[in-house]
């Protein structure tokens, strides 16, 4: 009996190895391999201050210099001056204690998804921490304050690039047509979905890694999208997130869920002319933690947009005034305040000198 059941376990045994492995993959499924923040391993990093040498603080160093805190360098494990320094206008821009050391609420903000347009603008800080502390506003603009010119008020846009992702495709445009909708509300801007990428101002897409314009994408988490200054026009979402596009994104099953729509809202603001901001609640905001909604414009977002654009009379957001925090023209004060508040009136203006010009000429003749 016992030969009988040797004989059975080795002819099962002689089987199994004379399938294809076809068999094995189809008939076994196999769980997916686990999905990590890229940045997550910044939490082997809390605690480290100024003299330590740690593996891990090279690529922290790589972090800080993709979003301007540090210049471009062969760097190495060491927390030298140049980190320190660097964490600590981190720390000031995000309204962390600024110590310059790698505490854990620092290597918290630090792995939290984010949006990539960098936090600084030829080198100087674009988010204002401190004027958090004086009620001042925190919104920037980008170098030179680029705008949409008055005369592309009506602006359009076209859904590409979407074969990377499972979202039914009348769904995405609801999403997109929404996140539009929050400007257009506060502004005198309008925007209208096109089907030929040809005639829009503003291109919308999801794309992994690499996808031709500088700035890959480093997979699930890490840096969720980015969008250019006007009137570039191109907005490139991370294909590899987990979008939640309709439903309670809160309530998602999926740990690394991410809103699309709070998305697309903040990329909007780029294309848009606007920097980053340190109101936290602000949509300019430049993290966004999983499974949270974040859609309404606040105050600050409502002033930035407005100084650029002009106010919509019907607009029932917040607006109160507040004192100006700095006079560089990334932060709309001084000269480039004054220079970019009315752009839209100096263009009705002189549209309007120039048609009575023209009267003027003919009625002479």
């Amino acid at each position: 009996m016992s030969s009988s059941i040797s004989f059975l376990f080795a002819a099962i045994a002689l089987l199994l190895l004379l399938l294809p492995s076809s068999v094995f993959t189809s008939a076994f499924i196999f769980p997916p391999p686990p999905i990590l923040n890229p940045w997550l391993p910044f939490q082997n990093l809390s605690g480290c201050h100024l003299g330590d040498d740690k593996p891990g603080l090279a690529r922290l160093k790589n972090y800080l210099q993709h979003f301007g805190y540090l210049p471009p360098a062969n760097f190495t494990d060491a927390f030298d001056d140049a980190l320190e320094a660097a964490i600590r206008t981190y720390q000031h821009n995000f309204g962390l204690n600024a110590t310059g050391e790698l505490d854990m609420p620092t290597v918290d903000q630090l792995m939290t998804p984010r949006c990539g347009v960098s936090d600084f603008v030829n080198g100087t800080s674009t988010m204002n921490g401190s004027a958090a502390l004086h009620g001042r506003h925190l919104y920037t603009y980008f170098p030179g304050v680029p705008t949409w010119p008055f005369w592309r008020r009506n602006l359009k846009y076209a859904v590409t690039a979407t074969s990377a992702v499972a979202i039914d495709q009348a769904v995405l445009k609801a999403v997109f047509a929404r996140a539009f909708g929050r400007w257009a509300a506060a502004t005198m801007l309008t925007f209208t979905e096109t089907e030929s990428t040809a005639d829009a101002d503003i291109t919308l897409g999801f794309y992994s890694g690499a996808h031709g314009d500088g700035e890959p994408f480093d997979g699930v988490l890490g840096t969720l999208a980015h969008a250019f200054s006007p009137t570039n026009g191109r907005l490139h979402f991370d294909a590899a997130e987990a979008w939640i596009a309709e439903g309670d994104v809160t309530r998602a099953s999926s740990d690394v869920a991410v809103d699309l729509e709070s998305v697309a809202v903040h990329e909007i603001g780029h294309l848009l002319g606007l920097g980053h901001s340190s109101v936290p609640d602000a949509i300019m905001y430049p993290a966004l933690k999983t499974r949270t909604r974040k859609v309404e414009l606040e105050s600050d977002d409502v002033q930035g947009i407005q100084r650029l654009y002009g106010s919509n009379p019907s607009y029932q957001g917040g607006t109160e005034d507040r004192t100006p925090a700095t006079s560089s023209p990334e932060t709309n004060d001084g000269e480039g305040a004054a220079g970019c508040r009315w752009p839209w009136r100096v263009g009705l203006i002189l549209t309007i000198a120039a048609v009575g010009l023209r009267l003027d000429f003919a009625l002479f003749f």
